[in-house]
Order: structure tokens, then C-alpha cells, then sequence
């Protein structure tokens, strides 16, 4: 693919791993406009690359992601708008790529930088990680779907403390309340989610999809719907050749040899 304008977002591809960085160091890799189009267009197009079995999201420098750019204060002149055309769909392109989306929070993750960590599938912080709901420090509210994932992961109470209070949660914190998966050294932080990616890259892509599918769902259908879907969802996996690669290998006590993306 084609990457981004420079000094925006950069794409890199390892394999069947793609790396998806945030790439304004000097702004803290705040989201301006052209920001926020480069990233859900780079997203987008790596959704539909049947090369591609895993992506990586992570920030250049210091920090993570920011947020909104506050400096561009045009952009809250229509907030409403704003956010429904260029931040809803960042939050809402992760959640539907059939690949699993692991965060590499190497920094602060703040604002809507908390959001887009919030909605990837797996999420790996460094030492010196923090994340902060701090729009109310400016008089908003959380967006980018931070109300959905907060809530979700820890309660109303403990949701709302972070959203009025702003504070900074550090990584080990983070780690505590369940909002990451794993706290690694800074330096040590590109390579493990590389060895992450590249596990989830390893796996049957077909059920991955299904699954990542299934797991979204899974918080706002009822259960006979989800048992509906877990129905479907296997009788698709079992008709799948990866099934019957899986079958031959553990006969063969030989590893898996998937298909190349999900179909």
C-alpha cells in the first residue's frame, strides 16, 4: 500500500504484520484533521488487504496519542460534526477490521489517544505508559468511544472517577484495573507487540475474524442472539479449510498451516 502523507501516519509491513504509527512527535502525535484522515484511511485500506493478518497501532516519539490537536480550535467549532465525520469512524473502522488490532502505547494516551487504545483488540503498554480521560480538564465530555469502553471494562463508578477527575492512570495501574494486557520495559515495548502481532499473524485468520466478531457483539446483544451467532459463526469455521488443516496437524502432530486471510 501507499503509505500516508509524511508527517501524519506511517505504515509499515513485516510480513503478514502491518505497523501503524501515529507520526507527529512533535505535537505528541496529537489528532489534527489531516491526522485523523490519514489514520482511518491507512486502516481502512489495511481492513481490506488479504495479505495483511495483523496490525499494530502505536505513536513516534514520547508519547502515544494526545488527543485532539488543540491548537486546530476550528475543528470544536462544530463539534458535533467534527466528531461524527472524522473520530467515530477511527473508533469504529478498528472494531470492524477482521484482523486483530493490538496497541503499542508507548506514551500518554489522553483524550480521544485513550479511546483509540480503548478500542484495539489486545493492548500493550510500556513503563512509562499513562492514559487519561481528560476532557473534562477543557470542558467536554469523553468521545472516541471512551464512555463505551470505560464503562464496560470498569463500572460506572470507577468510569466516571477517571472521566471527572482527568488523572493520569500509569501503566501498572492500567495493568491492575484490566485495562491492559501486559506492562513491558520501554525499549522492550516494539518488539513484543511485533512478537504479539506476529503470533496473532501465525493463527487461523477465518476464526479470528469470527471471534473478534463475536467478542464485540458480545456486550450488547442478548444471549439467544449471541448463542445465534455462535452457531452461525461455527458452521462457517467448520466448513472453512482452516478446520480441516487444524484436524490434519494435531493427526500429523505437525503445526497448522493456515490459509492466507479469512474466505
Amino acid at each position: 500500500m501507499t503509505n500516508p502523507p509524511a508527517g501524519t501516519v506511517s505504515v509499515e509491513h513485516d510480513g503478514a504484520v502491518a505497523t501503524v504509527a501515529l507520526d507527529r512527535p512533535d505535537r505528541l502525535n496529537a489528532l489534527d484533521l489531516p491526522t485523523r484522515r490519514a489514520l482511518v484511511a491507512a486502516l481502512r485500506e489495511l481492513a481490506a488487504d488479504e495479505g495483511v493478518r495483523a496490525v499494530v497501532l502505536t505513536g513516534t516519539g514520547r508519547a502515544f496519542c494526545v488527543g485532539q490537536d488543540l491548537t486546530a480550535r476550528n475543528e470544536l467549532a462544530h463539534a458535533d460534526e467534527t466528531i461524527a465525520a472524522t473520530y467515530n469512524p477511527l473508533a469504529q473502522t478498528i472494531a470492524a477490521m477482521p484482523q486483530p488490532v493490538v496497541a503499542a502505547v508507548n506514551g500518554p494516551a489522553v483524550g480521544a489517544g485513550m479511546g483509540l487504545a480503548l478500542a484495539c483488540d489486545l493492548r500493550l503498554a510500556a513503563d512509562s505508559a499513562s492514559f487519561s480521560c481528560a476532557f473534562g480538564r477543557v470542558g467536554l465530555v469523553p468521545d472516541t468511544g471512551v464512555s463505551w469502553y470505560l464503562v464496560r471494562e470498569l463500572g460506572h463508578a470507577r468510569a466516571f472517577d477517571l472521566a471527572t477527575s482527568g488523572r493520569p492512570l500509569p501503566a501498572a495501574e492500567a495493568l491492575a484495573l484490566g485495562l491492559v494486557n501486559e506492562v513491558v520495559p520501554d525499549a522492550a515495548l516494539p518488539g513484543r507487540a511485533a512478537e504479539v502481532a506476529a503470533r496473532l499473524a501465525a493463527g487461523p485468520a477465518h476464526a479470528f475474524a469470527l471471534t473478534k466478531r463475536q467478542f464485540r457483539a458480545a456486550g450488547e446483544v442478548p444471549l439467544e442472539s449471541l448463542l445465534a451467532m455462535e452457531a452461525r459463526h461455527q458452521g462457517s469455521a467448520a466448513a472453512h479449510p482452516d478446520h480441516l488443516e487444524g484436524l490434519a496437524a494435531v493427526a500429523g502432530k505437525r503445526a497448522s498451516r493456515w490459509r492466507e486471510r479469512a474466505g
